[in-house]
């Protein structure tokens, strides 16, 4: 289950973030500050409901929905996607859909810390967060 997801992270490294926000179109003053903003991801668990709030400077979101449900979100670069949490075998990964692409976040516990990878048409980046 999500259970060993739930706790306070905190970003600690990130590689090729740029290249993936370039992908998915976002524009270059957004992804200044996308490279340098260090977010505290706090996933926990409302009764049936798995809740992903993510807090930074520069701004702040929070996403709540059942595992396998699909819901709207509307992202930091005001993309307007239909998102699904699922649990793949030991993984919680979070789906995105808009306008016929799709780009996943697959978060991995690894030595205590979680690792997400974030795909889209091919191009990969991957955050390294620890328990805050």
């Amino acid at each position: 289950m999500v259970d060993a997801f739930c706790a306070t992270w905190k970003l600690v490294d990130s590689q090729n973030f740029d290249e993936y926000m370039k992908a998915i179109g976002v524009g270059f003053a957004t992804r200044q500050v996308g490279n340098v903003t260090k977010p505290t991801v706090v996933i926990s668990q409302d009764g049936d409901k798995v809740v992903v709030k993510t807090t930074s400077t520069f701004k702040n979101s929070e996403l709540s929905a059942k595992l396998g449900e699909e819901f709207d979100e509307t992202t930091v670069d005001d993309r307007h996607v239909k998102s699904t949490f699922t649990m793949e075998g030991d993984n919680f990964v979070h789906t995105q859909k808009w306008d016929g692409k799709e780009s996943k976040f697959v978060r991995e516990l690894k030595d205590g810390k979680m690792v997400m990878t974030l795909t889209f048409e091919g191009v990969q980046a991957v955050r390294t967060y620890e328990k805050a």
